[in-house]
């Protein structure tokens, strides 16, 4: 009798102890699965027929259906000649969305590349107007393409980077430096908090054109999904999606200004150089965040921001402009949702000095509808924006398959 108990007791030891370091190894990398098991959602309704965008912006401002069954649509650029091009991340595409005629809707749906592994980040850097190379980041590879601006052809001319692939987050933003010889890139960490291997992980990256050679800008970054470059100050800036599991309300996401040779601090600091210490348990004679750089502003904690985009002066009213507006993708391991909603950052000047008070307004709303639980129950998730002078800014939706157009009525004159 005696042996019996003290096999159970064995048994029920090993059960806890494997549980518990289970648990602990799910919790900093969750597999794929899961998330998918804990994302998975049904199909949302399909928009409505006609123009209008079942969405809300502020007065003054319309929302239209720009182009509908773009499957996965991610992010968005301008081809030379004006055309929209979307990476369909999901679908392994990248098309184009041309509105010849100017009606504000896309004409038709051209597919530019398919069978790619993964392709988020999109950017074009041109000699001339007829001389444009479009690169393209796949998850694990940065390729460049000759592009057609007139038939929306692209061929394919070299790869100039491999990046790590595996597990955890496989988006790959691009955005090019301000002398168009090198790209940043961003490339997302391997899990939701560990020390990684690869030192390209958990970073943006600077990819020299010529060479192909990688350079780092900036580490400590879980992942920074989209990047702009500031008008007025040139600075890099960037949206980063805090660490999951540790409860509602933290770790905040964040926007940062991307300074050379920064270290902003994840998987042990987030925020405000606040230590995380439910990851990082080790005794400290000096704050392990001191030298790491502080979000310059908070954003509402797992409600996912993604698309980042400063707007423009020309065609929008003066209290808009430089202001960032920020995509948030919506959360996904919160008891109530957060994000599903396009928001404006009021910034008090063109350098982007932070209000003290109310310093976010919704800009675009109408994803999740009221009363809403979870991602089953939105109509669309929120991903890239892009502001344009004329007062215009188009928002891409991956749930939906979709890309809005976000115009102001009657532009100041």
């Amino acid at each position: 009798m005696q042996n019996k108990y003290g096999w159970a007791l064995a048994v029920l030891l090993v059960l806890l102890v494997g549980g518990y370091f289970g648990y602990q190894y799910v919790k900093y990398r969750p597999p794929a699965f899961l998330i998918a098991l804990f994302t998975a959602a049904k199909p949302p309704a399909p928009l409505p027929e006609g123009l209008a965008a079942p969405l809300m912006v502020p007065e003054g401002f319309s929302a239209t259906i720009f182009a509908r069954d773009v499957k996965g649509a991610r992010v968005l650029v301008r081809d030379p000649k004006g055309a929209l091009l979307v990476s369909q991340t999901s679908e392994g595409k990248v098309s184009a969305l041309p509105d010849l005629n100017g009606d504000g809707q896309a004409d038709r749906i051209v597919e530019v590349l398919s069978g790619l592994d993964q392709p988020h980040g999109l950017a074009f850097i041109c000699v001339q107007e007829d001389s444009c190379t479009l690169y393209v980041a796949e998850t694990g590879a940065l390729k460049a393409y000759a592009y057609d601006a007139d038939t929306y052809k692209a061929t394919y001319q070299k790869t100039l980077a491999t990046f790590p692939t595996g597990s955890g987050h496989y988006t790959r933003t691009l955005l090019p430096a301000p002398d168009n010889k090198s790209l940043f890139v961003s490339v997302g960490s391997s899990c939701n908090a560990c020390e990684e291997s690869s030192p390209l992980r958990a970073s943006v990256q600077s990819v020299n054109l010529e060479t192909g050679v990688m350079t780092p800008v900036a580490t400590g970054l879980r992942n920074t999904v989209f990047m702009a470059l500031h008008p007025v100050t040139g600075e890099l800036w960037g949206t980063e999606n805090g660490r999951d599991l540790i409860g509602d309300d933290i770790p905040p996401d964040e926007l940062n200004i991307i300074k050379q040779g920064g270290n902003y601090g994840w998987p042990i600091c987030y925020g405000q150089k606040v230590h995380d210490t439910d990851y990082d348990k080790r005794q400290y004679i000096r704050d392990p965040c001191a030298d790491t750089v502080a979000a310059h502003v908070d954003l509402p904690a797992h409600s996912a921001a993604l698309g980042l985009a400063f707007v423009p002066e020309e065609g929008w009213p003066e209290e808009y402009w430089h202001d960032a507006l920020v995509a948030y993708h919506g959360s996904w391991n919160r008891s109530e949702p957060a994000g599903y909603k396009v928001v404006r950052i009021d910034f008090l000047n063109p350098e982007g000095t932070l209000r003290q008070d109310q310093f976010t307004t919704d800009f675009v709303t109408g994803f999740l509808p009221a009363g809403g639980k979870s991602a089953s129950d939105t109509i669309g998730r929120p991903v890239a924006v892009l502001a344009e002078p004329g007062g215009v800014a188009y928002v891409s939706d991956d749930r939906a398959g979709a890309v809005y157009k976000i115009s102001l009525n009657e532009p100041p004159r």
